[in-house]
């Protein structure tokens, strides 16, 4: 069982969380598909692979949760034992775009520099 963080910006929002908030406002069962990957990736972490979760580049990896022909993309990388959730997307394509992955690397370096700044504990997280 791994502990999974959520990406705080300095401004202090956690960008994915409240990207999952709308989600559940918006597509109920697709917001319940994406936590019960992340619960999935909570247990299994590193172990996880296609079509589950894929690596991306720069640490980056994906989790690859798909509800009724649209694609969930979450974006997370790992921090010794700890996943670190930094960002999300939703495409109709097969590949995430490589600004996403970008910003994603930014932030998992962020958190990697001072994980007390970037770190939204996984005890607030209530899916």
């Amino acid at each position: 069982m791994r502990t999974i963080h959520f990406f705080k910006d300095i401004d202090g929002t956690v960008p994915f969380q409240e990207w999952l908030v709308r989600l559940a406002a918006r597509n109920p069962k697709a917001h319940k598909k994406c936590i019960a990957y992340l619960n999935h990736l909570r247990a299994e972490g590193h172990r996880l692979g296609r079509p589950i979760a894929a690596m991306l580049r720069d640490g980056v990896y994906e989790l690859r949760p798909s509800y009724q022909g649209v694609h969930y993309r979450i974006l997370y990388g790992f921090v010794g034992k700890e996943v670190v959730v930094v960002s999300h997307g939703i495409t109709k394509e097969r590949r995430v775009p490589p600004h996403e992955i970008d910003k994603a690397a930014a932030r998992l370096a962020m958190y990697q520099r001072d994980p007390k700044k970037h770190a939204y504990p996984e005890a607030k997280f209530n899916g």
